[in-house]
């Protein structure tokens, strides 16, 4: 399995991105699709996760008012809308996949390259 993230950049605060994250190889065993990220000196933290059906969904306590995650199945594809963005917002950002979906990085298997997203004030 592969993981290829993209859609980062540089924003000013209060934009918005999103942020895509595309599944490839033996992607039949997939379940669920997290979003973590971290910011320079500190923790990786989770950030989003969705199940492939959709119908399962978490976001952190932190960031959930700002958050969308959604899942394209024809696509393998999942999105991470993120409004609003301030400067502490600044991480990169990586994806992850597993048969699972969870909110620990070690519930994860496989992980993208990570996109890096820079908010400016």
């Amino acid at each position: 399995v592969q993981l290829q993230a993209s859609g980062g950049g540089l924003v000013q605060a209060g934009s918005s991105l999103r942020l895509s994250c595309a599944a490839s190889g033996h992607t039949v065993m997939l379940y669920g699709m997290g979003w973590f990220r971290q910011a320079p000196g500190k923790e990786r933290e989770f950030v989003a996760a969705i199940g492939r059906s959709g119908g399962t969904t978490y976001y952190s306590d932190s960031l959930k008012d700002r958050l969308t995650i959604t899942y394209d199945n024809a696509k393998i594809t999942t999105y991470l809308q993120i409004d609003s963005l301030k400067p502490e917002n600044t991480a990169v950002y990586y994806c992850a996949a597993d048969s699972r979906v969870g909110v620990h990085a070690w519930e994860y298997t496989y992980w993208g390259q990570g996109t890096q997203v820079t908010v400016s004030s």
